[in-house]
């Protein structure tokens, strides 16, 4: 027979795996992530309006000059100098940078912002732990945005190709050399691009974080004058730019680390690049740039925990 007491008992002990299946069955990172998109409709909308403009830019053009569309479409791998280049278009590039931009600006506000509108006191009432919000908001510039940037990519890309050989059908021309210079085969690198850099750009996403959950004001200024004060200094101090030629390497320098150019013997001045998946793996830079984007999102959860709003 059940007592009173054992009743109160069992009840006590049930109740908090009833809150843990709860917790666990709202999925708060799922759920904090739908938020980000919700709240910042930009993210998305930047990269496809440029895409699009592209797109249009391409249409009018592919009108108004058919004869430039199979100059235009004829890709030629062997003459280009890194991947972007090798699809001939500057949609790629664009459309990346366009993402590039989205994601630090997105950092730079992800914590300052909902501690500027106040809106982090009805988030925190939430049962949402602050090492989730900020896993969320880190995962957007580092997968969210890669992967729809690689995605518009091919398919403005694949695009472009259908415009222009339907351009090419209504002028009489031939579509089928189109098609068969359309470089298919390397869309899964560029999906290894786009892995590789947000990867090496992490520490990048990280510091953007952890000074937007710290500065009051101006975040940008923040995360971005000290570095350039630093590097003033030690050139005038000590006629070296070690300082500016790191952060040009923590920019720049993903292509030498995850790509090998090579040159043909036969034709100098024509350069391959490689895949070199190996040597970047092993690069030390990267796995110091990883060490460092966790720390710096390690001391962003610390912050919100205990920072009030502006």
């Amino acid at each position: 027979m059940t007592t009173p007491s054992n009743a109160a008992t069992a009840s006590v002990r049930a109740v908090p795996e009833t809150a843990t299946d709860a917790t666990r069955g709202t999925r708060p990172l799922y759920w904090s992530l739908r938020r980000e998109l919700w709240e910042n409709r930009w993210l998305y909308a930047a990269p496809i309006a440029f895409a699009a403009l592209v797109l249009l830019g391409f249409l009018i053009g592919a009108i108004t000059q058919p004869h430039r569309v199979p100059a235009m479409l004829a890709f030629q791998p062997a003459r280009s100098s890194n991947i972007l280049a090798e699809y001939d278009l500057a949609a790629s590039m664009g459309v990346m940078v366009a993402a590039l931009l989205v994601g630090v600006f997105y950092c730079i506000e992800a914590l300052q912002g909902e501690r500027r509108d106040r809106s982090i006191l009805f988030w925190k009432s939430l049962p949402v732990s602050d090492a989730t919000t900020i896993l969320s908001k880190a995962i957007i510039p580092m997968v969210v945005l890669p992967a729809l940037t690689c995605a518009l990519i091919a398919a403005t890309q694949l695009l472009m190709l259908l415009v222009g050989s339907a351009v090419l059908l209504l002028t009489g021309a031939d579509a089928g050399p189109v098609w068969a210079a359309f470089p298919f085969q390397l869309w899964p690198l560029l999906l290894y691009f786009f892995v590789g850099l947000t990867l090496w750009h992490a520490p990048l996403y990280g510091w953007l974080l952890l000074v937007s959950a710290w500065a009051r004001r101006a975040a940008f200024l923040w995360a971005t004058l000290p570095l350039l004060a630093i590097s003033v200094v030690e050139r005038l101090a000590f006629n070296t730019s070690h300082v500016a030629g790191f952060l040009m390497y923590r920019w720049m320098g993903f292509f030498g680390e995850a790509f090998a150019v090579t040159a043909p013997a036969h034709q100098s001045v024509e350069r391959l690049p490689r895949l070199t998946p190996g040597h970047f793996l092993t690069t030390p830079g990267l796995w110091l740039g990883l060490a460092f984007t966790a720390a710096c999102l390690f001391a962003a959860v610390r912050l919100r925990r205990h920072r009030d709003p502006i």
